[in-house]
């Protein structure tokens, strides 16, 4: 299976949130994790203010970040098509990054060959729109 990561999956991989054991398991299951190339920056600002809001101390931090840092060339690192991602906008009201990463989303779907495909964020009107667009959405049970 390609599984494609949404920013709010991908966080779930470095820190202890609700859902996150699930994401884990689908990323074990997967053949192939994908996400977008903004990716990167949105995980890293995510942890920032996982230690900002005190969630994470110093130490624990750094070490999520040098982990994620060391994982992210794992990933497959999809570009996305800024024309369609504003065609997305359009289309669904989605916020400029979830705009962003369904378009990658997209390009990855598109190409696939005889993998299935799933699609993982938890922003609700992302996998609304990403359902809407023909994705196969995983949902926690």
């Amino acid at each position: 299976m390609i599984l494609y990561l949404g920013t709010s999956s991908l966080v779930k991989l470095y820190v202890e949130e609700q859902h996150a054991e699930a994401v884990r398991q689908w990323v074990r299951d997967a053949e192939i994790v994908a996400t977008c190339r903004v990716a990167y920056t949105e995980t890293v600002s995510a942890l920032d203010g996982c230690y900002q809001d005190k969630q994470l101390s110093k130490d624990e931090y750094e070490r999520v970040i040098q982990v994620f840092s060391e994982d992210w060339p794992s990933f497959v690192s999809l570009d996305f098509d800024e024309v369609r991602a504003g065609q997305l906008i359009k289309k669904y009201g989605l916020r400029r990054f979830d705009a962003m990463h369904l378009s990658a989303a997209k390009i990855i779907c598109g190409e696939q060959s005889s993998l299935s495909f799933g699609f993982s964020s938890f922003d609700r009107k992302l996998c609304d729109a990403a359902a809407a667009e023909g994705m196969r959405v995983l949902t926690i049970v």
